[in-house]
Parts: C-alpha cells; sequence; structure tokens
C-alpha cells in the first residue's frame, strides 16, 4: 500500500484543500478523503461515498508527474498519517 497527500492550491471554497488516497500496488484508489478549508472532509471507498468523492477509475499518476502542475503539492505520508485523517473525518454536505 501506498498513501499520498495532495495539496491542492486554489482559491475556491467549494472545492477541497487536502486529498488524501491510500493506493495499492499498481497505483489505483482504494480510499480516499477530500477535505476542505473549514474542516470537513468527503470521503469515497468503493461501496460507499460523501458529496461529490470519489475513487479515480484509473491508476493514480505518479507524484513526480503531479508535482509537474503547479496548482498541486503531492507527498508520500505514512498509513499512520492517512488512519489519523480517516478517523477524524467529518463530512456534510456542502
Amino acid at each position: 500500500m501506498k498513501y499520498i497527500r495532495v495539496k491542492w492550491k486554489h482559491t475556491n471554497p467549494d472545492e477541497p484543500v487536502f486529498l488524501f488516497s491510500e493506493l495499492d500496488a499498481g497505483g489505483v484508489e482504494l480510499r480516499k478523503l477530500e477535505c476542505f478549508r473549514n474542516g470537513f472532509c468527503d470521503f469515497a471507498t468503493p461501496n460507499d461515498s460523501t458529496g461529490n468523492a470519489k475513487l479515480s477509475t484509473q491508476p493514480l499518476p505518479e507524484l513526480e508527474k503531479i508535482a509537474r502542475d503547479p496548482e498541486f503539492e503531492p507527498m508520500e505520508i505514512t498509513r499512520e498519517e492517512f488512519e489519523s485523517v480517516w478517523k477524524k473525518r467529518r463530512y456534510t454536505a456542502h
């Protein structure tokens, strides 16, 4: 498993500012969090989701490729970091 956090640099309050993904060995998302400035997070799993969060249908690109877009700051995180955010997630309608 691989865990990533992507900071999305923008000013739209209706879009998430952090994206957290749990990826399998092929880069396919298994769980995802989309966290907003107000602290609320939508989530997606293979069987459930909230808000507009959805798992990607394709493997995610490597972090280096994501980082080429100046709007995004990706980094690999630990499983513990991902699980901490996953357990604290709060969600609401936006």
